[in-house]
């Protein structure tokens, strides 16, 4: 009897044991924290977001204009200019297109004008783009670029703007057109035709004179022949 007890008690006192352990808990997969993305990110993503609100607005209330989806040829849209002139135009626009977004921007500018050898003020470069900046974006496109010659050609720039300078000094050769800021722009087109012409009607002349010294040097050898047959006869 009493090894019964004894055993009755130490069953209850094992039981009451393994009640007690603590059991283990089924795994989980850790959770990894998220990674913080870095404060400049926020602030980039926020200005961006704000930018493009603020432009959005501007169009709604007639501020600025949307952007043209169509596409831009500059060889049919600036037929003022040679295509040799187009080229070095855009060879230059890359060239200060650090960003390869195909926009020049408020920086991109400065460096530009500096290597122009005429700096300009943070103003001053902000006046040079609103002068052209059709889209109100803040920066030039190639497009935009390209008017800035065709307002120097027409003489539409003041002499001492920063978008005169840059017309000037840049390494694009538009003096056989005339252009080098002239007001007589299109005056000096004109009269580049009107020499073209006088060049084709003397080309004209001198294919007449070489036909008519053709025949005339036929009939002398006509004569000579007759005159010839004449005194052999």
């Amino acid at each position: 009897m009493a090894s019964d007890e004894l055993a009755k008690k130490l069953q209850s006192r094992l039981a009451a044991t393994q009640d007690t352990e603590p059991r283990p808990e089924p795994e989980h997969s850790p959770v990894r924290p998220k990674p913080q993305e870095a404060d400049g990110a926020c602030g980039d993503s926020s200005s961006e977001l704000s930018a493009i609100l603020t432009r959005r607005q501007d169009i709604n209330e007639g501020n600025a204009a949307p952007r043209l989806t169509r596409v831009f040829n500059p060889y049919t849209e600036f037929k003022e200019f040679s295509r040799k002139q187009i080229k070095d135009m855009e060879m230059m626009f890359k060239r200060y297109d650090t960003g390869r977004d195909g926009f020049i921007d408020l920086m991109e500018l400065k460096l530009m004008m500096e290597k122009l050898g005429a700096p300009q003020t943070h103003l001053g470069l902000k006046n040079m783009i609103k002068e052209v900046d059709e889209d109100f974006d803040g920066k030039l496109s190639f497009r935009e670029f390209l008017l800035i010659f065709r307002r120097a050609a027409a003489g539409e720039l003041q002499e001492e703007s920063g978008l005169m300078a840059l017309a000037r000094l840049s390494e694009i050769n538009v003096s056989t057109e005339g252009v080098m800021g002239a007001k007589d722009f299109f005056e000096a087109k004109m009269q580049a035709l009107s020499l073209g012409s006088k060049f084709e009607a003397e080309i004209r002349e001198e294919k007449e004179e070489r036909k008519r010294q053709e025949v005339e040097k036929k009939e002398r050898q006509a004569a000579f022949k007759q005159l010839q047959s004449t005194f052999c006869s």
